[in-house]
């Protein structure tokens, strides 16, 4: 998709609407009507759809830091396009992700949810984002219910499902613990990779 530098496009929105506001008041309306109204056409781009796809790009390059500083050149996140609006949140959830801020995560994934995502694959993320969180959190009956949400989506990506496979083990793990605990038994004698006691040297 074709993207134009962010300090690009703000110096020739300043360049097309100072140029257009100059040539109206020089020669007239007509004259600096086409600069003005490309300015605008500029503005309006910057304020509704922000800085979310850059900061998108350098999030895929696992540069979080400059992805976050580029997120804090939008105006106001509260007046961007409902998508762009989730997926500001959803990188700002993975940045915070990303330094261990669970509670800063779970706070940006849940707007981002509230707004709603465009696809299956946007949404089966963010439930398994938060899923992770509330399993960190020993918080199981809401990693369950998020699961659950999850398991409804048509999710295509094969990075993802891999995720969400990964996921499903560990929460088969847990109950597999559970229940031996319920029995009484040793929850490390249903791990196969623990450590065993070695028998006495004679």
């Amino acid at each position: 998709m074709f993207t134009i530098n962010i300090y690009v496009k703000l110096a020739l929105t300043a360049v097309t609407l100072l140029g257009g506001i100059g040539l109206i008041a020089a020669y007239g309306f007509w004259y600096g009507f086409p600069f003005l109204l490309v300015g605008l056409g500029l503005l309006a781009s910057y304020i509704l759809l922000g800085t979310v796809q850059s900061a998108a790009m350098l999030m895929q390059e696992s540069k979080f830091d400059e992805a976050e500083k580029r997120l804090d050149m939008i105006l106001k996140p509260e007046w961007l396009y409902s998508a762009n609006h989730a997926y500001y949140n959803m990188i700002k959830g993975t940045i915070a992700a990303s330094k261990k801020d669970s509670a800063g995560a779970e706070n940006y994934f849940n707007k981002a949810q509230s707004i709603g995502v465009p696809s299956d694959n946007e949404t089966a993320m963010l439930e398994l984002q938060l899923a992770n969180i509330a399993a960190t959190k020993n918080k199981w009956q809401q990693a369950k219910v998020h699961y659950k949400k999850l398991k409804g989506l048509k999710v295509t990506e094969p990075q993802l499902k891999e995720q969400i496979v990964q996921f499903e083990k560990a929460l088969k793990q847990r109950g597999a613990m559970k229940a031996a605990g319920r029995a009484g038994m040793n929850p490390r004698q249903m791990n196969p990779g623990g450590k065993r006691r070695r028998p006495k040297m004679r």
